[in-house]
C-alpha cells in the first residue's frame, strides 16, 4: 500500500493534460480486465436506463470507465496535489443558498452522490465555504491515514460513520457537512426507497440528522464539463424532515438521481447499488461465472 500511495503521490506532479490522457487509458484497461466490475456496471445501466438502445448503453459504459480512470487522478490531486488548473476553469452557482442558511446560524447537510468528481469538487467548494465531510472508514490503516491527512488539508473536519455525535455537534453549531448516502451500508437504519424506479437499500441518516439537528438538507450537484468544473448548490429540500424516514429517503434518492442524469458517465456504476432487495428477493446481479473465479481470483463486492 505504501508503494501504491507513493505512485499516486508522484502522479499528481504530472501535468493535468497528461493525467487526463493516462486516466482515460487506465479506464480502458480496467474495462477489459476488471470483468466483474464491468458486469456490475452493465447491469446497473440496463436497470437504470431501460429505454436506451444497446449501442447507447455500451457507449455510456465506455465513457463511464474513461471517467473512472480520470477520476482516480482527480482524487489524488484533491488529496495531495495542486488544483490550480481546475480553479482557473470552475463555475459555481447557488452559493447564496449556503450563505443565507449560514446567516441564520443553521447547519447544512450537503447531499451528493458517489461521482468521480466528488473529492475534487468538494475541495473547490472549500475555497468558498468551510466544509466538513462524513465518510466510511477505509479498512487499510495506511490508506486511511493517507487519505485523512490529504482531506484535512482543505476540509474543516472529517467524521467517519461511527462518529455520529461529532457530526451532530457540527451541524448544531451551524456547520456545513458533505454527505453521500447513495451506497448500501448494510446497517440497521436502512429502508428500501426507489432509485431510478428500483428498490434500493438506503440509509436513513439524512432524515435522522435533520431530525436531530434541525439542519437544512441541500442537494449539491457537480460534474466535469470538458475541462470545466460545474458546481451547483440547489435550494434546500422543503418540509424536510417529515415524520416518515422512507418518504424522506426517497426524496434524497430522487435528488441524487437528478444529479446522475446530468452527468451519467461520471457516476460510480461499478457499485452494486441494488444487491439487496426487499423481502429477501434474489439479487439483480447475475452470479459470476465459475471460470472467471478460477482464472482471475476476483471477489464480489
Amino acid at each position: 500500500m505504501w508503494l501504491v500511495l507513493g505512485v499516486m503521490w508522484l502522479s499528481v506532479r504530472l501535468p493535468w493534460w497528461l493525467q487526463r490522457g493516462l486516466g482515460r487509458g487506465f479506464g480502458a484497461l480496467a474495462l477489459l480486465l476488471a470483468t466483474d466490475r464491468r458486469r456490475t456496471a452493465e447491469t446497473n445501466l440496463a436497470l437504470c436506463f431501460p429505454d436506451m438502445s444497446d449501442a447507447q448503453r455500451d457507449a455510456l459504459l465506455h465513457a463511464s470507465f474513461a471517467d473512472l480512470g480520470v477520476g482516480l487522478f482527480e482524487f489524488a490531486r484533491a488529496w495531495w496535489g495542486s488544483i490550480a488548473p481546475m480553479r482557473r476553469n470552475v463555475s459555481i452557482e447557488g452559493l447564496e443558498h449556503l450563505h443565507a442558511l449560514q446567516a441564520q446560524g443553521r447547519g447544512v447537510l450537503l447531499i451528493s452522490g458517489h461521482f468521480m468528481t466528488l473529492e475534487l469538487c468538494g475541495r473547490l467548494l472549500c475555497d468558498h465555504v468551510p466544509l466538513a465531510g462524513m465518510y466510511r472508514r477505509h479498512r487499510n490503516p495506511v490508506f486511511e491515514w493517507a487519505v485523512m491527512r490529504g482531506r484535512l488539508r482543505y476540509a474543516a473536519a472529517m467524521f467517519n460513520n461511527d462518529e455520529l455525535r461529532g457530526a451532530v455537534r457540527h451541524l448544531k453549531r451551524g456547520g456545513v457537512l458533505w454527505y453521500a448516502p447513495d451506497q448500501d451500508m448494510r446497517g440497521k437504519d436502512t429502508v428500501f426507497a426507489p432509485f431510478f424506479g428500483i428498490p434500493a437499500a438506503t440509509i436513513t441518516a439524512s432524515h435522522q440528522l435533520a431530525r436531530l439537528t434541525g439542519c437544512a438538507v441541500v442537494p449539491f450537484f457537480h460534474h466535469r464539463d470538458g475541462g470545466r468544473y460545474v458546481l451547483r448548490i440547489a435550494e434546500p429540500l422543503a418540509d424536510f424532515p417529515s415524520d416518515n424516514a422512507t418518504t424522506d429517503s426517497a426524496r434524497v434518492n430522487a435528488a441524487i438521481e437528478a444529479m446522475v442524469r446530468e452527468a451519467p458517465s461520471q457516476y460510480l456504476w461499478v457499485h452494486r447499488r441494488f444487491k439487496r432487495q426487499p423481502d429477501g428477493a434474489p439479487s439483480l446481479y447475475a452470479p459470476k461465472p465459475q471460470a472467471d473465479i478460477e482464472t482471475t481470483g476476483e471477489s464480489h463486492l
